[in-house]
């Protein structure tokens, strides 16, 4: 499993606006150059998170982008599915061969009409740990943490 680079882009773009030091909006040539990715490109993504309600254009000369809700309420899981969408990411493909059969569980599945192959259960467990584990994150936990490692840095400079 891969995520695009478009998911990249919207985390560090994120990042980027909720460590603000002027604490409001940030113009997508500043964006787009911290990223070093292209104005165009960094544009289309932030019109995504923008659809979706994690980022807020402010309009005029001095325009840009800002958060749209605080930091600690924007998951990692909310990008990744607003840039890479909301599928599941493992589908049984392989229904009708024996050796599926061989794997589905019998019983109470059965009973109630349908039957779990044993490999999407392993497949749909890891996919569940995998969204805990980005629900957990959000841009403000690694704001935190990259704050915590800079005040480390410095003391040890000292």
């Amino acid at each position: 499993m891969q995520f695009s680079k478009s998911t990249d882009y919207a985390l560090h773009a994120l990042l980027h606006l909720g460590n603000s030091e002027r604490h409001n909006n940030v113009g997508i040539k500043e964006l787009a150059v911290s990223l070093g990715v292209s104005e165009s490109y960094l544009s289309k993504i932030m019109s995504k998170l923008r659809q979706d309600g994690i980022v807020r254009a402010v309009p005029g000369v001095n325009g840009g982008y800002e958060l749209a809700k605080p930091a600690e309420q924007i998951t990692f899981l909310d990008v990744i599915q607003v840039i890479e969408g909301r599928q599941q990411m493992f589908e049984c493909s392989n229904t009708n061969s024996k050796q599926h059969q061989l794997l589905t569980e019998q019983g109470e599945q059965e009973r109630k009409g349908g039957s779990e192959c044993l490999v999407e259960k392993v497949m749909y467990g890891a996919e569940q740990q995998l969204h805990q584990y980005l629900q957990a994150h959000t841009i403000q936990t690694v704001i935190d943490e990259a704050l915590k490692r800079k005040c480390t840095h410095d003391k040890n400079k000292k």
